[in-house]
């Protein structure tokens, strides 16, 4: 795998890409804390920034991290592409009602009464670092570019990784 680091508007333009793809990821607070609170998340929105932006219930105890330590980390991992990204980043707590009014959608009635639920908030990190792994290809061709290598002892370019200087 090769190594390839982006620097600003190209690494933006890959984590833009990358958690557009993969949607769900895992969000971690409480960092300093063991263990870790990590939950499953669904991305409303990347914005042209590189933001990532969640909703949220206000009294929910990733909320509480946040409001005690915005530092947060996502890990977004899609299997079918072999496509991975880690992001450290800050978050802080949105209740502006045009932005909670945009995101919202039928699929979130399952946790909120609407979007002028009085416990929604939105999650945005502002992404501070980011480290991705990426195969460009299936994971059929991964595998075998993988078994060549491990038969030849030679070795296959299976892709990319690098960090992400936001």
């Amino acid at each position: 795998m090769s190594t390839k680091n982006l620097n600003h508007k190209e690494a933006k333009e890959k984590l833009i890409n990358l958690v557009d793809d993969i949607k769900t990821g895992f969000l971690a607070t409480g960092l300093t804390k063991k263990p870790v609170s990590a939950i499953p998340m669904s991305t409303k929105k990347v914005d042209d920034q590189g933001n990532i932006w969640f909703l949220s219930s206000m009294n929910s105890d990733h909320n509480g991290d946040i409001a005690q330590d915005p530092d947060v980390q996502l890990l977004y991992s899609d299997n079918k592409d072999m496509e991975f990204i880690s992001i450290f980043g800050r978050a802080s707590i949105v209740t502006d009602k045009e932005i909670l009014e945009d995101f919202y959608s039928k699929v979130d009635d399952a946790w909120f009464s609407g979007h002028d639920d009085p416990s929604l908030s939105a999650i945005k990190v502002v992404p501070q670092e980011a480290y991705y792994w990426d195969t460009k290809q299936n994971k059929y061709i991964t595998l075998f570019k993988m078994g060549l290598a491990a038969l030849g002892g030679d070795q296959e370019d299976i892709g990319e990784k690098g960090k992400l200087n936001i």
